[in-house]
């Protein structure tokens, strides 16, 4: 497949297009990785949470635009995804949805 020129066209196209989200899940999984170790945690931890944390933050970059954010911020709601973790973000939605529930 590598081997014809339009393979290495379609690959670099698809970059491309796909860079702020590949760019975002990969600087979550880096920065969760690091804050696990930094804070002690186990290599489990690690191998748990650091990917969870790339895939939440590769599927909000897919989502800003239907808040009509820009693709292009897609890494700083990685970084920051990486830097809250995978409970941060949950205790985040869990407070922001029982407040939308308790409101008449």
């Amino acid at each position: 497949m590598f081997d014809r020129p339009e393979a290495w066209a379609w690959l670099e196209r698809w970059l491309q297009d796909n860079w702020p989200g590949l760019y975002a899940g990969v600087l979550a999984v880096i920065i969760a990785a690091l804050r696990v170790v930094y804070g002690g945690g186990s290599l489990r931890r690690v191998l748990i949470e650091a990917p969870l944390c790339g895939a939440l933050a590769l599927a909000a970059s897919h989502g800003l635009s239907l808040i009509g954010v820009t693709s292009d911020t897609a890494p700083f709601f990685g970084g920051v995804i990486g830097l809250l973790g995978v409970e941060g973000i949950r205790a985040i939605f869990i407070k922001f949805f029982i407040q939308k529930k308790q409101l008449p």
